[in-house]
């Protein structure tokens, strides 16, 4: 058995020297601090018995200058020394280097983690401009139209390594028009059942009441109905109603919400049926409910999901995640007029693979609403993004597409 006793003015310097004295698999046995700093005593292949002797006289001493420590208090020497002979599964956080608690060297690690992930996409990122500076080229000015990450690097990584500038940017916006898809103006050729789900406030109602004109304008009164289910807002359904006088239509209210499969059933004479339903927030605790009774009646109806161009990408994304249980088949979007980027909503409806019907860029009823057209949409994007001057910096971008070269 070899045993050791070292004072150091810190802990870290007293462990580093156990640790070249006696190696790794020496057992602390005990710590104390002391005028020159710290004191520690460990040992290396011992034995309970010798250990116990040797162990007693510094932990005597320890009780001396303090009574009350929990190590002796209420045991004798050679009691707390069987104790201490117990090498622990880990140090206390004043036996850590420094005194750091271990959720303190978590966050350094992680710290250092962060930063060597930086450095790394750093030099992945200047390697890739070197080698593919058409590539880098576009995915700058994919970013800057606010496309997002991962299909921005899934477009460009389909260029031709020898392809020009000019090239590459058509391919680019042909891939994301291809990619984006649309359903035509097929409502009002042929009429359907359509609901109307979205967030509060993102125009379900406006976007019901320039379809019902347009249908209106082109098929006349006899085949519409309206259907106003939403309960929740204040005025609503008087709205709805309104509407109805106004365009000389029948306007249809369910009991509750529930009730709702049934009243479509009733109106199979009209081949087109425009139902608006309540607003909610992303966190109702009803909108699960009513989605349920959407989608239990999808073979009569269609669920279309309005959402608002205005809407940043994240909140685009979870509105979609959070709507999927009604099974919509497709979706208008809606305020084009008010969105600094474009980019952003078309990527979330490219992820989801969900069909763009219309897209409405203003309050006038019926002027401000067309059929959506894909080519005409990712045009738009990027004039939008030259319009405002949208810029995408060095680090923004080593950030974004440095990793994915590094990996």
């Amino acid at each position: 058995m070899k045993i050791v006793r070292h004072t150091a003015p810190d802990i870290r310097t007293a462990l580093r020297s156990i640790r070249e004295q006696l190696g790794e698999d020496a057992v602390i046995l005990s710590s104390r601090r002391t005028a020159q700093g710290v004191e520690i005593t460990a040992a290396i292949d011992f034995d309970a018995g010798k250990l116990e002797a040797a162990v007693a006289a510094p932990l005597a001493a320890r009780h001396e200058a303090d009574p009350g420590s929990p190590i002796l208090c209420g045991r004798s020497p050679a009691e707390s020394a069987r104790t201490a002979a117990v090498p622990g599964p880990a140090m206390t956080e004043e036996e850590l280097p420094g005194g750091a608690s271990a959720e303190t060297m978590g966050k350094e690690l992680q710290s250092l983690r962060r930063m060597l992930e930086t450095q790394f996409a750093q030099l992945a990122w200047n390697d890739r401009t070197r080698r593919a500076p058409v590539h880098t080229e576009l995915l700058r000015e994919l970013t800057e139209i606010g496309i997002a990450r991962d299909l921005a690097d899934h477009l460009v990584g389909q260029l031709d390594a020898r392809i020009d500038l000019t090239q590459g940017r058509r391919f680019a916006i042909a891939g994301l028009s291809q990619y984006l898809l649309v359903t035509g103006d097929r409502w009002l050729e042929s009429g359907g059942r359509v609901a109307f789900v979205g967030a509060t406030g993102v125009g379900k109602t406006t976007v019901l009441a320039k379809l019902a004109v347009r249908w209106i304008l082109r098929h006349g009164t006899r085949d519409l109905a309206l259907v106003a289910s939403d309960n929740a807002r204040i005025g609503a359904q008087d709205q709805m109603q309104a509407l109805g006088q106004l365009l000389g239509v029948p306007v249809h209210v369910p009991d509750t919400f529930e009730a709702l499969p049934e009243l479509i059933s009733r109106l199979g004479q009209y081949r087109m049926v425009l139902i608006d339903t309540p607003g909610s927030s992303l966190r109702d605790a009803q909108l699960g409910a009513r989605l349920a009774v959407l989608a239990n009646c999808a073979s009569r109806l269609e669920t279309a999901l309005v959402l608002a161009a205005s809407t940043q990408a994240g909140a685009l994304e979870e509105a979609v995640q959070r709507f999927r249980p009604a099974n919509p088949a497709s979706c208008l979007l809606t305020k084009m007029d008010e969105a600094a980027s474009l980019g952003g909503a078309l990527s979330v409806l490219i992820r989801a693979r969900l069909p763009l019907a219309y897209t409405s860029d203003g309050q006038r009823v019926p002027e401000d609403l067309r059929p959506a057209r894909s080519l005409e949409l990712v045009s738009h994007a990027v004039r939008l993004a030259r319009a405002t001057g949208a810029a995408a910096d060095e680090d923004l971008l080593r950030r974004r597409f440095g990793r994915l070269a590094h990996g």
